[in-house]
């Protein structure tokens, strides 16, 4: 197949990247993909993103689908899940009600919310044993795009960061961004799209272009 790779912004070019079945990549740098990234480095089960309660964007969003699919893996493995939320400064009973529905779809599906933390980027491992367990985080932009990109059809939405991490320093989170969408994307045979969670975020957009150029440079273009 022709092979594509593009970049948009915000939950409403999620959600269209979507729904042109590509592979979605987010990327909220500040801190929603750098907090995911350290879940990976920390040996997360999965990681994926569910819009909070509050989000408005003008597409459809579906916290709670996203909390029956974190609650499937979990159980699949005999894990649990672990909810990354706002505020940062704050109590688990208000992190609890900003993430209201994606919970309500954990309880559906069967599965325990282990931990309610909230999203600090690289440093978010250190207050949460991560290993093994599903990482959700549900933020007010890289969580809602994410779930306007599942929402709208995606085959695979993922995230990457170009922030370091606790185990990636210079390039390296960025480039293993960059490989597992083309791996994704290899396997899916399909296109990828880079969303800046934010328009309005200069480091996201900046992040967004530095990543489809690197994937660009592992030759996905080049694949037939």
């Amino acid at each position: 197949m022709h092979r594509l790779v593009s970049m948009t912004a915000n939950a409403s070019g999620a959600a269209e990247a979507g729904r042109a079945g590509m592979v979605v990549m987010i990327v909220d740098v500040i801190d929603m993909s750098t907090t995911l990234e350290s879940a990976i480095d920390a040996g997360a089960l999965a990681v994926l993103g569910a819009s909070p309660d509050g989000a408005s964007p003008p597409v459809d969003l579906k916290p709670e689908v996203i909390g029956q699919q974190a609650a499937a893996i979990a159980l699949a493995a005999g894990s649990s899940v672990v909810l990354v939320t706002e505020p940062r400064v704050g109590t688990d009973e208000e992190r609890a009600k900003n993430a209201a529905r994606f919970l309500s779809g954990v309880r559906l599906g069967g599965a325990e919310v282990t931990a309610i933390i909230p999203n600090l980027g690289a440093e978010t491992p250190k207050i949460c044993h991560l290993k093994g367990r599903v990482v959700v985080a549900a933020t007010g932009t890289g969580g809602v795009a994410y779930d306007a990109a599942m929402t709208a059809g995606a085959p695979e939405v993922i995230t990457g960061t170009v922030a370091r991490t606790m185990k990636k320093k210079g390039t390296a989170p960025a480039r293993a961004a960059a490989k597992r969408a083309v791996e994704a994307a290899r396997r899916l045979n399909t296109g990828i799209c880079v969303v800046a969670a934010s328009a309005n975020s200069l480091e996201d957009l900046l992040a967004a272009e530095y990543i489809m150029k690197l994937i660009i440079e592992e030759g996905f273009l080049n694949q037939g």
